[in-house]
């Protein structure tokens, strides 16, 4: 890690909302499944599954588990 970083070419959040860099674990057929979706719709994987969760969260979609 360095001691200093240059942010004078940074850019401010496109989004205009704080975000935050976690670590999560994801199974590899879900991020396939994302990764392929992201390349039809020509922006980064991870981008997009921020906003699906955005929609959910924005949404108060209420999540359903069945287990079997």
């Amino acid at each position: 890690m360095r001691d200093e970083y240059d942010f004078a070419n940074a850019r401010k959040n496109s989004q205009g909302k704080q975000q935050e860099q976690i670590t999560i674990n994801i199974d590899l057929s879900t991020i396939e499944y994302f990764k392929a979706l992201a390349v039809k719709k020509g922006i980064p994987y991870q981008v997009l599954i921020n906003l699906y969760l955005t929609d959910c969260a924005e949404k108060r979609k209420d999540l359903e588990l069945l287990w079997h």
